[in-house]
């Protein structure tokens, strides 16, 4: 039998289905390699596998020499096939460890075991076992708001074509769990899964073009058919469910949980977001709700056959039914399906008059009026399940209507909230070239205080400035075009399509008056005053993080700016960045500077009464502030969470959280249950009572960040190390993403964007932002404290989530770090002396890190804690590793002067396939 993927000796019996799904695939993986390319390409492979392993194990000179002789050894055409079989282990390996997940997830719930942490079961026995009333979870729900937004990633590496196959293999392996087949159709089955690994062997892994931002729309686009649509809807019949059994009595659920998105209105350093494309994202969105509204309306008429003769119909619904031009005989006595034909309709007349290319699924009336909103909709929906209840088709009327119901209450006719994104510095040059046009020319050479005066008066006065287009520089023009484009989206759709305006790189007060000015021109702000969409800045670099506090302490004391939040519900949100601050101190100054400001931030709110609503700008690692979501978000401060939190899904993360339907609607509960804790069962004011703590992570804050900073931006030929030891330059050729990887043209680190960075670093292994400085500031804490120094920060570990996540994430990224590996990529740097000095830096501040680690977690082992991961990273790495030695080998190749397209193309599978199997990687 031939099989190239491996499940760990060392499994438990409950995960023995896990190694069974995984050697299903390897078998079948080894015989399409096998029928395809070759038994000697198969037996290449395998031996490849096992240098690898061998090396892993032992980091033998010995084995490493081994290993580099083979990869050197082989051919270009052979390379390819190497790296295209150990890329497919990986994604089947995932895909086996999802079901797993799944499998895992279904027998716990069979078995009544107790609810798990995450779930929302447990959220809600928590909250009443605190003996939180009715009254007060109605009043959470009120309030809430929970959105994940889904980004466009410059990293994303995978095809929607990969993507889809994946999707039909997880599907077809699923039917091995759920059925009791018989040895016939587990044959079937297996045929079947032989047919689609086969389709992904054939399909290219790589784009041949660059991804254009309608792609990006697309590709987002999809998750809605994959999870959303079919899930939010269930989520929330589940929590009403569950809610009316503990309290006895209905707890009514506005739409609170809502899917936003970036893709197509974010301009900050992407030329190829213009009008047009912001207008064509916000009428994908559209386009596609309606599809969907339109689909299960026509399911429902198939469905609802049921007959006056045989049932009650409510009065409404028969006055409704009557209305209907159907006036076919056979449907006579069918006012169900002549009442949904009507809503049908309706619903066709209004994709219509929105200039959509629904596809329509049987023919409608054109003389039918359309729809004014969703409400109209969800009112005439109504309708048809009031009239269920009365004669007491209740099942029905619980049941897919119900489901239709919710999601239009969630997804309007828009669909998703798009949000608006651009760089301070271009809304500079707007204004500038606005008011010289009134008059005022030296805008861009006042001070503060001056610009907000400035801004001030011209927003007061409300005069139309951008009058001739013409006068304009090509960037104000594309500016001031997008802002008109914004208010045709408001009229078409409605203002919840495009309700959020964010500005990057905040550092003032001027910079949010900026943008209002803008929006003015546009109509999208009144002179009542009136704004009709939300600005937010976002702080992003450790010093913007310090003055965020006193910036918008100074915001709510100008009168003008209170009476526009007056109209947005007198709430502002404020987007936090984890990438840039990052990039910008390291991990934990970046986390330190981030909690501290959430803090300070809940002050000045609570100071001025305005509700606080945080934006986290995550990433999938944990170098951009990724990681577990349920942990991070009880680790906030109390009283930063208040029902209400909006958070960045990026990359190859919204794949493997939401392209599984099971796994998807997982997720999105656990959102639910950790906000719903964090808001009911914190105390406002806890945090206070550690300022000991405080002190202490304040000392390690500094120390860490002395170390960051002295490496990355102080030390002499760093940026030279970086760019041999990583595939950065390498990574800007791919075709994945719209935006380019650098804000300009330049090799300095300062320039480069945050995701590519965080990128560079897991390719190459050192996953160097999740970590570096946290092994150097502890131990000079402890050598200054003395003994009891290493007592304080394991109280610290015990007693505080914060401190704990921090911890518990480094010690994940840790887990996916290989310094055996990453010194491999050392070996690219030209310079000896600069390879040996800086790469023995970063291996002794990694061993430092993993020692304080285990000194205060009590560890022996990274993940002892998590055996899930640890499981899952055993079962991934050895068909990880191969494609970093493949990787390794190639660019000495090519950067030696190869410039054969083989050899360039496997470079560009071999970031493609590391990516895919870290799964977290951007």
């Amino acid at each position: 039998m031939l099989t190239l993927l491996s499940a760990p000796a060392d499994i438990s019996s409950k995960d023995l289905p896990l190694r069974e799904d995984i050697r299903l695939f390897g078998r079948i993986l080894g015989d399409t390699l096998r029928e395809q390319e070759g038994n000697e390409t198969f037996e290449l492979v395998e031996s490849v596998r096992r240098a690898a392993v061998r090396f892993r194990k032992t980091q033998d000179e010995r084995d490493r020499d081994q290993l580099e002789q083979m990869l050197d050894a082989l051919s270009p055409r052979d390379t390819l096939s190497v790296v295209r079989a150990f890329s497919y282990f990986s994604q089947l390996s995932n895909i086996a460890e999802d079901q797993h997940h799944n499998r895992r997830r279904r027998a716990h719930l069979k078995a009544g075991s107790p609810p798990q942490d995450g779930s929302m079961q447990l959220a809600l026995d928590r909250v009443q076992a605190r003996q939180t009333g009715a009254n007060a979870v109605q009043a959470f729900f009120d309030k809430a708001l929970i959105s994940p937004v889904l980004t466009a990633h410059p990293t994303e590496v995978q095809r929607k074509s990969i993507l889809d196959c994946q999707i039909s293999i997880a599907s077809i392996l699923a039917e091995r769990d759920r059925m009791d087949m018989t040895p016939d159709e587990l044959a079937q089955n297996e045929e079947l899964l032989r047919r689609f690994i086969l389709i992904l062997w054939h399909t290219r892994m790589l784009r041949t073009a660059k991804l254009t931002v309608p792609d990006e729309i697309n590709n987002g686009l999809a998750y809605y058919s994959y999870t959303f649509l079919t899930e939010i809807p269930k989520i929330y019949a589940d929590l009403e469910k569950q809610l009316e059994q503990r309290y006895g009595e209905h707890i009514a659920i506005p739409p609170f949980l809502r899917i936003g998105s970036w893709i197509g209105g974010d301009r900050d350093g992407n030329p190829y977001v213009t009008h047009e494309v912001m207008q064509n994202a916000a009428e994908r969105h559209s386009t596609l709700i309606l599809e969907h509204y339109l689909t299960e309306i026509h399911t429902l008429g198939t469905r609802y056959s049921l007959s006056s003769r045989l049932v009650e119909i409510s009065d409404e619904l028969d006055a409704f039914a009557a209305q209907s031009l159907d006036d076919a005989a056979s449907r006579e006595d069918e006012p169900y399906r002549r009442a949904l034909i009507a809503i049908y309709s309706r619903l066709a007349v209004t994709a219509k008059q929105l200039e959509h290319r629904a596809e329509h699924l049987r023919p409608a009336d054109p003389n039918a009026r359309p729809y004014a909103d969703a409400q109209e909709f969800i009112a005439d929906l109504d309708i048809i399940i009031n009239s269920l209840n009365h004669h007491g088709a209740t099942y029905l009327a619980r049941g897919r209507i119900a489901y239709l119901r919710r999601a239009a209450q969630v997804f309007g006719f828009h669909l998703a909230p798009l949000d608006m994104r651009q760089h301070s510095a271009v809304h500079e040059q707007v204004v500038s070239e606005l008011l010289a046009v009134a008059g005022r020319k030296d805008y861009e050479q006042l001070d503060e205080a001056a610009r907000r005066s400035t801004l001030l008066d011209a927003l007061h006065a409300g005069k139309h400035l951008a009058t001739e287009m013409e006068r304009f520089s090509h960037t104000v023009q594309g500016e001031l075009r997008i802002m008109h484009a914004a208010a045709i989206i408001h009229r078409r759709f409605g203002r919840a399509a495009l309700p959020n305006y964010i500005i990057s790189m905040t550092k003032g007060v001027s910079d949010l008056l900026e943008v209002a000015l803008m929006l003015q021109q546009a109509g999208l702000l009144d002179t009542d005053p009136a704004l009709h969409l939300n600005i937010i800045p976002l702080f992003e670099t450790i010093v913007d993080l310090r003055g965020c506090g006193p910036i918008m302490d100074e915001l709510f004391s100008i009168p003008y700016y209170r009476e526009l939040l007056k109209t947005r519900g007198n709430t502002q949100e404020v987007m936090l960045g984890y990438s840039d601050s990052n990039k910008d101190g390291g991990y934990l100054t970046a986390n330190w500077e981030l909690y501290k400001a959430e803090i300070e931030l809940v002050q000045v709110f609570e100071k001025h009464g305005i509700e606080l609503r945080l934006f986290h700008g995550r990433g999938g690692t944990v170098g951009r502030g990724g990681g577990p979501s349920y942990e991070a978000i009880l680790a906030q401060p109390p009283g930063s969470v208040n029902a209400q939190i909006r958070i960045t899904e990026q990359g190859e993360v919204i794949a493997s959280k939401y392209s599984n339907p099971e796994i998807g609607r997982r997720n999105l509960e656990t959102l639910i249950a950790a906000t719903m804790e964090a808001t009911l069962l914190h105390h406002h004011g806890a945090d206070s009572t550690m300022p000991e703590f405080h002190r202490i992570m304040e000392i390690l804050s500094a120390d860490a960040f002395i170390a960051y900073r002295q490496l990355v931006y102080e030390t002499p030929g760093f940026t030279d190390y970086f760019f041999a030891a990583t595939p950065i330059r390498e990574i800007a050729e791919l075709n994945i993403g719209s935006r380019p990887s650098s804000r300009k043209a330049s090799d300095k680190i300062e320039d480069l964007r945050a995701i590519p960075w965080v990128f560079s670093w897991s390719l190459n292994r050192v996953l160097l932002p999740g970590w570096f400085g946290f092994g150097s500031a502890v131990q000079r804490f402890m050598e200054r404290e003395g003994g009891g120094g290493l007592a304080q920060l394991q109280a610290m570990y015990r007693n505080w989530a914060f401190f704990r996540g921090l911890l518990s994430n480094m010690d994940m990224v840790l887990s996916k770090t290989d310094m055996g590996i990453a010194s491999r990529y050392a070996e690219l740097v030209p310079d000896e002396t600069l390879r040996n000095r800086i790469f023995g830096e970063i291996e002794a501040e990694w061993q430092r890190t993993v020692d304080m680690l285990f000194a205060i977690t009590g560890a022996s082992t990274l993940l002892q804690d998590n055996s899930t991961l640890a499981r899952s990273l055993t079962t991934r790495t050895p068909y990880i590793d191969p494609l970093n030695h493949l990787q390794v080998a190639l660019l000495h190749r090519h950067r030696a002067g190869d410039d054969d397209v083989l050899v360039k193309r496997a470079i560009h599978l071999t970031i493609n396939g590391i990516a895919a199997g870290l799964r977290n990687s951007g």
